[in-house]
């Protein structure tokens, strides 16, 4: 069973990005790469190898579903689990996200001191499902 350590955080709103950076360092103890757009994470993606993106939806210039289908295009990245992180998550939308390839979704707002250990489970769900 392979270990969560690198997470690549894509997300616009500098105040959501520190409480995410913090709540996944301090309380999960991983190594976070912040990004501000998607065209920003398609760049640095490749380089810092992540194990899971957490991926906002909304974002100007490149939106989170735009920014998925780029870095699945990409050979390093096209099986990493993407998770969207984002306030819109009524059926349709959930539904439209899953027909993308989103891992799973976790809806805005969120309680900070969970995130490490919602991620952790999430990950532990997709490593037994690719180990399967």
């Amino acid at each position: 069973m392979a270990t969560l350590h690198k997470i690549l955080v894509v997300e616009d709103d500098p105040d959501i990005q520190a409480i995410v950076r913090l709540a996944l360092e301090l309380t999960g103890g991983y190594t976070v790469e912040v990004c501000a757009t998607g065209y920003e994470a398609i760049e640095r993606a490749p380089m810092f190898a992540p194990d899971m993106i957490l991926l906002d939806v909304m974002m100007p210039g490149i939106d989170g579903p735009d920014t998925l289908h780029a870095l699945r295009a990409l050979p390093q990245l096209g099986n990493t689990p993407i998770i969207f992180l984002t306030a819109r998550v009524q059926p349709h939308d959930l539904e439209r996200y899953r027909a993308l390839g989103v891992r799973d979704v976790i809806a805005k707002p969120f309680n900070p001191m969970s995130l490490a250990q919602t991620l952790q489970t999430m990950w532990s769900t997709y490593d037994r499902a690719t180990d399967a």
